[in-house]
């Protein structure tokens, strides 16, 4: 039985995850995916809902496979800083997110989120590349 804490923020990001991950879940384990909005001024009631659709994706394609947990926190965190938590919350065995090919200057604008998991997660990680999405 393994703990899979899944990190999405979109949902294309979420069917590109759970097509990776369902040749890899069993019916005894069980997926956290969770959603981190910073809140605020900065987050609104679209962006709410785009982090629900994101999660119904995940527990819509993996349900079957395991157990699924969906978890959207709105708490004036960065994202990975909300990833990173939730791994002791939820005792996760695994770490599971997409990465995005950046140029390295929109890697300096931006920072990365990805990075940051890479550099501090305490848990072994799966970083699945993703596709471009069109938004």
């Amino acid at each position: 039985m393994v703990s899979l804490l899944v990190a999405t923020n979109h949902v294309d990001t979420s069917a590109q995850l759970a097509d990776y991950l369902g040749a890899h879940v069993g019916p005894d384990d069980t997926v956290v995916g969770v959603n981190s909005l910073q809140g605020g001024d900065v987050t609104d009631a679209a962006a709410v809902r785009d982090g629900e659709d994101a999660l119904t994706v995940l527990d819509a394609r993996l349900g079957l496979a395991g157990t699924v947990e969906t978890h959207q926190f709105i708490r004036g965190n960065d994202p990975a800083t909300d990833v990173l938590a939730a791994i002791d919350t939820f005792d996760a065995d695994e770490l599971v997110f997409g990465i995005r090919k950046r140029s390295p200057t929109g890697k300096i604008l931006f920072g990365s989120v990805a990075q940051r998991l890479l550099l501090e997660a305490p848990v072994p990680m799966r970083a699945v590349p993703l596709t471009p999405r069109e938004d």
